[in-house]
């Protein structure tokens, strides 16, 4: 667990810690609470003790914690008023900080009700309108789920996480997804994606810096796409060097499993953390970062995908970089060991690599350009078939590519590289038909870019150039005797 998980210097700068110092210093009236019967002189008499300072409260939270969980749930189920619920939960959150044997007082609770569950009533606050009760929400749950001795588990689990990931989306991804929203997500009719911009993105970053820790909290974020979120967001670059950090340590914590580590490659990972590695001028992104490349070259069984991984950080000028913070001074000893290892093997895997690696851990990276593989037309003869193994991936890729990138030089060497292919493997044409390539390549006619535009029209008309010899063919067989009867008039 991050240690700066919890208010204190290191959260100083936290929007929500900020807003819950400012919310604690504001007094509930429990009297008129009390006097207008919403709610119980048991409720009453907890929320009094609890604000005191003395022996009474510490036998209270130390002898009757089912007792307090119960005034907790009951308060937050029926209390409608925004500030009394803030109150109510920083409150609460500031209770189990100081101890956090007491998330245990909502499991015990839930036992002693049969058929009530810890998780419903904090769940169900998910749903509200304010975003810092439903931060301060997921705050407490990551405690209770991570401190306590039951874990969080089924449609619970999932929709938390799920809430968790919304967090991070942009507006725009949220819509798109909206519709397809599982229906473990359905469990209010009043859950709505968060609005633009949140401000306590922060705290969603601990809420899972806290939960992936937990080995099977990771296995359901990652079938959740948890890591193709994660990246989608540091990839945007509209986050500052602490959210990165954050996000990154959170890929560092789910390259502990091995099955996840295997499959990192193809969500952009090292792409974007390369992206990072480059830019980064903060020593613990720098650390962090360092961290998941190692882990995704040590972690993996499959030594072709450790190569694999190392390949594509070469292809993503990782090793150029580690070039560069070899020549500076860190004091964590662990960032210099890390360099050194990463160097040693990204150095190895060069040493034997052949053409055609180099050209896959290109395409794979997404990062393509004009290296001199595209324009070697003996690298085409002899390589052009490769690109139907596994199920045409390379040339899927290289489709998705031209489908979704937005880099113009991206789009024409993936253009060029379709013409090729079509070009050079003698059943190239029909492949990319059944695959949509053609349709592909044929709507970049018109891009705004005119490098793009120029490889599109080449590629078309290599995918046309099979049809253009046929044609040749049978007018030269229809009309073979023409050109004698033409010279014997003459």
């Amino acid at each position: 667990m991050p240690e700066e998980i919890d208010r204190g210097t290191a959260g100083a700068t936290s929007l929500l810690v900020q807003r819950a110092n400012e919310i604690l210093s504001q007094k509930i009236n429990w009297p008129s609470y009390l006097q207008s019967q919403m709610m119980s002189q048991e409720d009453y008499n907890v929320m009094t003790m609890l604000e005191s300072v003395g022996s009474d409260r510490d036998n209270l939270l130390l002898h009757q914690r089912p007792l307090v969980a119960k005034t907790f749930i009951s308060l937050l189920s029926h209390v409608s008023k925004d500030h009394t619920i803030q109150y109510i939960l920083v409150l609460l959150d500031d209770l189990i900080s100081e101890d956090p044997s007491r998330v245990e007082m909502f499991r015990d609770h839930a036992r002693k009700h049969k058929g009530e569950n810890q998780w419903t009533a904090f769940l169900n606050l998910l749903t509200r309108p304010d975003q810092f009760t439903t931060h301060m929400i997921a705050r407490i749950l990551a405690k209770m789920a991570c401190w306590g001795s039951e874990r969080m588990e089924g449609s619970d689990l999932t929709f938390y996480l799920a809430w968790l990931k919304d967090q991070l989306r942009s507006p725009t991804e949220r819509e798109a997804d909206v519709k397809s929203r599982s229906a473990a997500l359905a469990r209010s009719s009043s859950y709505r994606p968060p609005p633009d911009g949140n401000e306590y993105v922060q705290c969603v970053c601990r809420c899972l810096q806290m939960l992936l820790r937990v080995a099977p909290y990771r296995d359901a974020f990652y079938k959740l796409d948890g890591v193709v979120t994660i990246v989608q967001v540091l990839g945007s670059g509209k986050h500052n060097f602490q959210i990165q950090y954050q996000l990154t340590f959170c890929l560092w914590v789910l390259t502990f499993n091995q099955e996840i580590a295997e499959k990192m490659n193809k969500y952009g990972v090292i792409p974007t953390l390369g992206d990072i590695l480059s830019e980064s001028v903060k020593e613990k992104v720098t650390r962090i970062t360092l961290g998941v490349f190692r882990n995704l070259i040590e972690k993996p069984k499959d030594s072709v995908i450790a190569r694999d991984n190392c390949i594509q950080m070469v292809q993503c000028k990782v090793l150029k970089q580690l070039e560069i913070l070899a020549q500076h001074k860190f004091d964590d000893e662990d960032i210099t060991a890390d360099i050194e290892f990463l160097n040693d093997r990204l150095q190895t895997s060069i040493q034997d690599l052949s053409s055609f690696e180099e050209y896959c851990s290109e395409i794979k990276s997404g990062r393509m350009e004009w290296s001199p593989v595209h324009k070697s037309e003996k690298f085409w003869r002899e390589n052009c078939h490769r690109l139907n193994e596994k199920n045409y991936e390379l040339l899927r890729i290289l489709i998705n590519l031209m489908e979704t990138s937005t880099d113009p030089l991206v789009l024409s060497v993936a253009c060029h590289d379709i013409g090729q292919y079509a070009r050079h493997y003698a059943r190239g044409k029909k492949v990319l038909e059944q695959l949509d390539g053609k349709q592909s390549v044929m709507a970049h006619l018109s891009h705004k870019d005119p490098n793009v535009r120029y490889e599109a029209l080449l590629a078309v008309q290599k995918l046309m150039v099979h049809n253009w010899e046929y044609l040749g063919k049978q007018i030269e067989k229809e009309g073979g005797e023409q050109p004698q009867a033409v010279s014997a008039r003459s």
